[in-house]
């Protein structure tokens, strides 16, 4: 049962930003275009997983992230 491995591109992405926005703290629009993209990107990696996703899992995992995701797009 596949539970982890190595990040597919969008999950990558995803990552990178998110270390972007954490370490450099930017504002105005470059933050906004950021976390635009970040959000895509996981949306873009859970989506995949609930879609294609090789186990129950990562399946769940893939609508729990959506979830989440929208969740705090919304806040």
């Amino acid at each position: 049962m596949t539970v982890a491995q190595w990040p597919n591109v969008s999950l990558s992405i995803f990552i990178v930003l998110s270390v972007v926005l954490h370490f450099l703290q930017p504002r105005g629009g470059t933050e906004t275009v950021l976390r635009v993209l970040a959000d895509v990107a996981i949306l873009v990696w859970a989506v995949d997983e609930l879609v294609r996703g090789v186990n129950p899992f990562r399946r769940i995992l893939g609508l729990v992230v959506i979830g989440a995701t929208i969740a705090r797009m919304t806040l």
